[in-house]
């Protein structure tokens, strides 16, 4: 009977903090396009930004978040594939402990920290400026180990019995691994990607020490002092900036435009989940 009674409680607690927090999403949602949708246009998408981000629009601001998560991504998916398969495949179980605890250490740090370890390597250690592959480099250490956490969960829910039979038919560890094991890690990949995708885009801290500037910046044409412009640090500043005439506009057209463009990215990402999820259910 207790144990009823506290089930029953636990999946109505659960059931009312999961309303709680869809409600609250989708006020803050209707609120932001109410807000927003007036200011965003074509224009707005295409020119640059003027008159301190009072005027114009966004377009070296989407450009610039498109570099710095797509570097992330691109730093981050072959480190996350490696430690996966470390503390999964190859490295023996108190050592795959070790590495499991150090990611969820490292996945529970404030963003500001990875900044300014950035800020410390890449100006004080290399002596670069501000830099758009130094803002990607650091998103990636932050999102890495969602990515590196969420392809092991992926590899361990494998069936061990596809595994067994690979080893049957004689395949070394190497060749289980690249024809069975990251196959069908794929989804899992994906959906870790993301997730890091969506906190790299919105992060503001960690790219204003290494990467962001708020003007005078367009499209980098080199590595080292190369900074970018990136919708969260414009929408930050302009936030700051909220009294002046012109500034709220374009901060909640900023503010929309970045929801979608994280929107835009996980429904790009949907059909490679489903085909994996299909191929999985098939196997």
């Amino acid at each position: 009977m207790k144990r009823r009674m506290v089930s029953g409680l636990m999946a109505f607690g659960s059931g009312t903090a999961l309303t709680v927090c869809v409600l609250a999403a989708a006020a803050l949602l209707i609120w932001l396009l109410l807000r927003g949708v007036n200011t965003l246009s074509w224009s707005f998408l295409t020119e640059p930004s003027s008159a301190a981000g009072t005027e114009g629009g966004v377009r070296y601001q989407i450009l610039g978040t498109l570099l710095l998560v797509s570097s992330a991504l691109a730093l981050a998916i072959p480190a996350a594939i490696g430690l996966a398969l470390a503390q999964t495949v190859y490295l023996p179980p108190r050592a795959r402990g070790a590495v499991r605890g150090t990611l969820h250490l490292v996945n529970a740090l404030p963003s500001i920290l990875f900044g300014i370890l950035g800020l410390l390597f890449f100006f004080g250690v290399l002596g670069w400026g501000k830099s758009w592959l130094a803002g990607g480099a650091v998103l990636a250490l932050m999102v890495l180990p969602t990515l590196a956490l969420s392809l092991a969960r992926g590899i361990e829910s494998i069936p061990p019995e596809q595994i067994e039979g690979a080893a049957g038919l004689g395949l070394t560890r190497s060749r289980i691994v690249s024809s069975v094991i990251i196959p069908q890690g794929l989804g899992a990949l994906a959906t870790g990607s993301l997730l890091g995708l969506a906190r790299a885009a919105g992060e503001t801290a960690p790219i204003l020490f290494v990467a962001a500037v708020f003007s005078g910046a367009t499209w980098p044409d080199g590595l080292r002092d190369n900074p970018v412009l990136a919708l969260p640090y414009h929408i930050f500043v302009l936030a700051q900036d909220s009294f002046q005439q012109g500034a709220q506009e374009q901060l909640w057209g900023a503010a929309l435009v970045l929801v979608l463009l994280v929107f835009a990215f996980n429904l790009a990402a949907l059909p490679l989940r489903l085909t994996t999820r299909t191929a999985d259910g098939k196997n």
